[in-house]
C-alpha cells in the first residue's frame, strides 16, 4: 500500500498573495505545514511527502527545507487539481493521498494519522475528511470570527455513520432551541470541518474530471462538487482541545490571529 502526503502551495491567492511564504512567529507557513507532515508520516513505511506549486519562489523555499517539490500549472483551479497534476508526473501513483493544504499550520499530526489509519482499515473508502464537534465556547468564538471574516471556517452536517451530507461557510445547522441544548450538553450540535482530505487516487482522478457544481461555485467549497456527484465523503470525528485554532489561514487577519495564538499558547506541535 503506497501512501502520500501532498502539500499544494499556491502563491497567487487573490485574498492573500504569497500566503505559504508568510512568516508566523519566526517560521514560514510552509515550513510549519511540512513539520506537521513529517511528524505524521513518522509512523508509516512507504509514504511520500511532497510540495506542489506553480511558483518558483515556493519551489525554491521547499528546496531549502529539503522537501521534494513538483511544479504544476498556474491553471490548476484547486488544490486537488494541483495534486492530480503532480502525481501524474510520478512513475508510481500512491493508492491514497492526503491533501494537506499549505495554509493549514495548525493541523494536528494525530489527525493525519487517524485519516491514514481509517483508509488502511477500509481501503474502499473514497474520500476521508476530519470534523470536530464544537464546544459552546468554541462556537461563540467561531461566530465572532465570522462577523469580521465571514468566509473563514467551514461547518459540516454528517449522518450517524459519519457520512458527510453537506458543508457550508455559514454555520449549519441553525439552532432553534439553543438554550435548552446548552443545559443538556457541553458540546454544541455544530461540527467544524478541518480542511483536510484523503483521496483514493482513482477517486481523485474522477473528481477532477467533473465540472464545478452550482453549490461549489456559490460557497467556494470543492467538496460540494463531490456531494453533488455522489462521491462518498467519510468524516472522522476528532478531539481538539477547546480554544485551539481549527481553520486554515485565509486572510491577513487569520495570520494575525495565528501569530497571537502561538505567542499566547506556545507552538502547536
Amino acid at each position: 500500500m503506497k501512501l502520500a502526503i501532498a502539500i499544494p502551495a499556491r502563491y497567487g491567492s487573490s485574498r492573500f498573495p504569497g500566503k505559504p511564504l508568510a512568516i508566523i512567529a519566526g517560521k514560514s507557513m510552509l515550513s510549519r505545514v511540512l513539520d506537521i507532515a513529517n511528524k505524521a508520516a513518522s509512523s508509516y513505511k512507504n509514504i511520500f511527502i511532497f510540495v506542489t506549486t506553480e511558483d518558483k519562489r515556493i519551489a525554491d523555499h521547499a528546496a531549502k527545507l529539503g522537501t521534494p517539490c513538483i511544479s504544476t500549472s498556474a491553471r490548476c483551479a484547486t488544490g486537488s487539481d494541483r495534486i492530480l497534476s503532480a502525481i501524474r508526473q510520478l512513475d508510481d501513483w500512491p493508492d491514497f493521498v492526503i491533501n494537506l493544504q499549505g495554509d493549514a499550520p495548525f493541523t494536528p499530526p494525530s489527525v493525519i494519522k487517524k485519516m491514514i489509519d481509517a483508509y488502511v482499515e477500509n481501503p474502499y473508502l473514497e474520500v476521508i475528511t476530519p470534523v470536530h464537534r464544537l464546544s459552546w465556547l468554541d462556537l461563540e468564538r467561531l461566530r465572532k470570527i465570522k462577523k469580521k471574516t465571514p468566509f473563514s471556517g467551514t461547518t459540516a452536517i454528517i449522518n450517524e455513520n459519519g457520512k458527510a451530507l453537506w458543508f457550508s461557510k455559514n454555520i449549519i445547522p441553525a439552532i432553534r432551541n439553543e438554550e435548552t441544548l446548552r443545559k443538556q450538553s457541553p458540546l454544541s450540535p455544530i461540527y467544524q470541518h478541518i480542511g483536510l482530505y484523503g483521496f483514493r487516487s482513482d477517486i481523485l482522478e474522477k473528481f477532477c474530471k467533473l465540472n464545478q457544481g452550482v453549490y461549489e461555485q456559490l460557497e467556494g467549497l470543492e467538496q460540494l462538487r463531490m456531494i453533488e456527484n455522489n462521491i462518498n465523503i467519510q468524516s472522522i470525528d476528532i478531539d481538539i482541545e477547546q480554544g485551539t485554532i481549527q481553520s486554515g489561514i485565509d486572510s491577513p487577519e487569520d495570520l494575525a490571529r495565528a501569530e497571537k495564538y502561538i505567542l499566547d499558547h506556545g507552538e502547536p506541535i
